[in-house]
């Protein structure tokens, strides 16, 4: 072999041998990074976290929340209490998010999987950024798959498929604090209702009329002992049922029961959405004023407006209830509005049904020129 044949075959092999060492340290490289957090320093800087943006197709955020002294409330609701228990979730899903394996770094292939600039119009993956006392954590968070969720550190070719999933919501009405109020109906004294489009009326609790006393028998010779039941009918509160006020004449009212307010009509009302009172038409409001039991004076205003259902609420002694809802309006379900502001028809005995005309047993024969139609003899028979 000439010594220049030689040089050849050992610079091949040179070459050869280095190809063959990256490839093993890239493939190394990829399963250094299995089991590995996605954000490394996060976990240890959740408590100093103090805002969170969602990024979706815009450059400027699409929900911001963020902490106000001690209140996290969300940016694009007026600075409405925010729901911390989901926002927990968030934090706790990015922090523990860990790399299963690596994906594409082509990022002519992001949007397959939803990692593309998430500030770019269209994009389908959303943007995470969180604000911490060591400085801010981003990534994009793209489509679902296998158990996890694709993402890309922004500011990072190198994708991912992370477990467990992340998810996220990009509308401001998915963040905030939908607990409103609840008004137990067992401690309701009266209902005003003065409806936009029917006749005001108004349900009362009155006392029941006692029962009527048992005529006295004689005594037994030897008297039964008391039973706890007995002392359990003495000891308990007076009942009560609820009349109507403003019944129409010549109808009735419902019975005492129906006239009841139900425990879903007041009690654990949530908001779907909230926004600015004076934004919205509240000219043609329907009024519900609810008087409590313990002298809290409720009142509900409400409008339709489109396909949207809207409130506003105030009380004369619940101060944490006034601070929430001052100068706001909240959207609730349809089937909760309907019941907060019933209209009267719906507290009367429904009117009875017409009965159906039937037709006569005879049909009366018109007579012909109010002439009675006498029928003709029939003419003799000739005589044989």
């Amino acid at each position: 072999m000439s010594r220049r044949r030689f040089v050849v075959l050992l610079i091949a092999a040179l070459v050869a041998i280095s190809g063959a060492l990256y490839l093993s340290t890239q493939r190394n490289l990829a399963r250094d990074t299995h089991g590995l957090p996605l954000l490394p320093s996060l976990a240890s800087e959740l408590n100093s976290v103090t805002e969170l943006n969602v990024r979706k197709g815009s450059a400027a955020p699409l929900v911001t929340i963020h902490k106000q002294g001690e209140q996290w409330t969300v940016a694009q609701r007026a600075n409405y209490p925010a729901d911390v228990s989901k926002l927990r979730r968030l934090l706790l899903s990015l922090s523990d998010a860990k790399i299963r394996e690596e994906k594409t770094s082509n990022p002519a292939s992001y949007s397959i999987i939803g990692v593309e600039d998430a500030t770019l119009s269209g994009a389908s993956g959303a943007q995470i950024e969180v604000t911490a006392h060591d400085g801010k954590h981003a990534v994009i968070v793209g489509k679902p798959g296998a158990e996890g969720s694709f993402v890309r550190r922004v500011g990072e070719n190198t994708s991912y498929i992370v477990e467990p999933a992340i998810s996220v919501e990009a509308e401001p009405r998915f963040w905030i604090d939908t607990r409103l109020l609840d008004l137990p109906a067992d401690k309701i004294q009266g209902i005003e209702a003065k409806p936009a489009g029917g006749p005001d009326y108004s349900v009362h609790r009155v006392s029941a009329p006692a029962p009527t006393a048992a005529p006295a028998t004689a005594a037994p010779a030897t008297a039964p002992a008391s039973t706890g039941s007995a002392n359990a009918t003495n000891t308990a509160a007076p009942a009560s049922n609820f009349e109507l006020t403003g019944v129409p004449s010549g109808r009735k009212a419902a019975d005492s029961q129906q006239l009841a307010p139900s425990p879903t009509t007041f009690g654990s009302l949530t908001a779907d959405d909230v926004a600015a009172a004076g934004d919205l038409d509240f000219s043609k409001p329907s009024i519900v004023t609810v008087t409590m039991a313990d002298g809290n004076i409720v009142t509900f205003t409400g409008a339709t407006i489109g396909d949207k259902r809207w409130i506003q609420v105030t009380a004369t002694k619940d101060a944490t209830l006034t601070a929430k809802t001052a100068g706001r309006a909240f959207e609730i379900p349809a089937y909760r509005f309907e019941a907060i502001f019933k209209p009267l028809e719906q507290l009367l005995v429904p009117k009875p049904t017409p009965a159906k005309k039937t037709a006569t047993a005879e049909a009366k024969v018109p007579a012909k020129n109010n002439k009675a139609i006498v029928p003709k003899k029939p003419a003799p028979a000739p005589a044989s």
